[in-house]
């Protein structure tokens, strides 16, 4: 495990430091609450190291990456992103990753505990192809999210021109260069800042002299239950097929051949998915990941990830999980473990109504 850039301005900062997707940050600063509540209804800031940079550059890596992964890169505009997923030759999921086109090269984006994998996974299928691969080490992240987050930005003099979901833009700021990536998430607005790690703790005490609030992986958490965003090595794991992920958006089907894709295409072609991924509200004790969710004591499907999540007047208990096909109506209210668990759309939304 290695320990972020930002790690000792955390630690300074009386952040309480733990592993989050194989690296060391912070997981929260006192009062995951009101990290959370910062993160929907204000500016909360963030630590992005436990994501890892990887560059593919050579005159074959457009080719070579879009023969590789699930989604569209051939036809990548620069300064633009996509996500996707790495699959095995048999349609499982390896890995989850975004991959940018930054003109010169491509830039692969994966958390730092899938880095290892993804880089063997690569290294394998580089043969007779004019493609490189290697970490970029010069670069580390922040992020900010919240609708009052491009307010921080200004305030702190980082100003850049509108940008779409996962578009980016460089700017310099301070003499410090940035590149400025809008995320993808739908239910708050969100950015990167990608930097040298030299230069990440000027642009971190910038940001909270802003406004924005200091916000630790048990917050961001939440709000990715909260979204219904699944994570790689808790809601996707290798057993799992891409279709019952839901991430329609990881997906391209015309785009020609990659590893996996004729498991993919079949499951297109037969509308083939015996399950999917749910959300569920839940009524009694919270269950946890792994706890079987039944409809007329038959298992159905499972949890895989849960939490409370924070709203006015107090916490609504919530979970993720698969769901077979046939159980999977809005409004269904089956049980896991002692508790009602109710078929519930994603996101959560009541939980972004300020």
């Amino acid at each position: 495990m290695t320990a972020t850039a930002l790690h000792d301005t955390l630690a300074s900062a009386s952040a309480r430091l733990s592993e989050y997707s194989g690296a060391a940050t912070a997981a929260d600063f006192g009062n995951v609450s009101a990290e959370f509540q910062a993160l929907v209804a204000d500016a909360g800031v963030y630590d992005l190291g436990w994501r890892a940079k990887i560059s593919v550059s050579g005159a074959d890596r457009t080719r070579w990456l879009n023969g590789m992964i699930t989604n569209n890169v051939r036809d990548l505009a620069a300064g633009h992103g996509l996500y996707a997923f790495l699959l095995n030759p048999q349609g499982r999921i390896l890995a989850d990753l975004y991959a940018y086109n930054l003109g010169s090269s491509l830039l692969v984006d994966t958390d730092q505990s899938q880095v290892g994998k993804v880089l063997e996974i690569f290294d394998h299928y580089i043969i007779m192809d004019d493609v490189e691969v290697a970490i970029d080490e010069k670069l580390t992240s922040i992020g900010i999210a919240g609708p009052k987050a491009r307010e921080a930005l200004r305030t702190a003099g980082v100003e850049f021109p509108e940008v779409e979901p996962l578009q980016y833009q460089d700017s310099t700021w301070r003499n410090i260069e940035l590149t400025i990536v809008r995320g993808d998430t739908s239910t708050v607005e969100s950015y990167e800042m990608w930097l040298a790690p030299a230069n990440v703790k000027s642009v971190w005490e910038a940001l909270i002299a802003a406004g924005a609030k200091p916000v630790g992986t048990g917050a961001l958490e939440l709000l990715r239950i909260a979204s219904g965003i699944p994570r790689y090595g808790q809601d996707i794991r290798e057993k799992d097929l891409p279709q019952e992920t839901g991430q329609q958006r990881a997906l391209h089907f015309t785009k020609g051949c990659y590893i996996g894709q004729e498991i993919v295409e079949r499951i297109r072609s037969r509308a083939n998915v015996h399950r999917s991924f749910t959300g569920f509200e839940i009524r009694g004790p919270l269950p946890s990941p792994g706890s079987k969710i039944q409809a007329d004591g038959k298992d159905v499907g499972e949890i895989t990830s849960s939490a409370p999540l924070p709203v006015a007047g107090g916490e609504s208990a919530v979970a993720l999980g698969y769901l077979r096909r046939e159980a999977a109506l809005p409004g269904k209210q089956l049980q896991a473990g002692t508790a009602t668990a109710t078929v519930a759309n994603l996101p959560f939304a009541k939980v972004f109504k300020h």
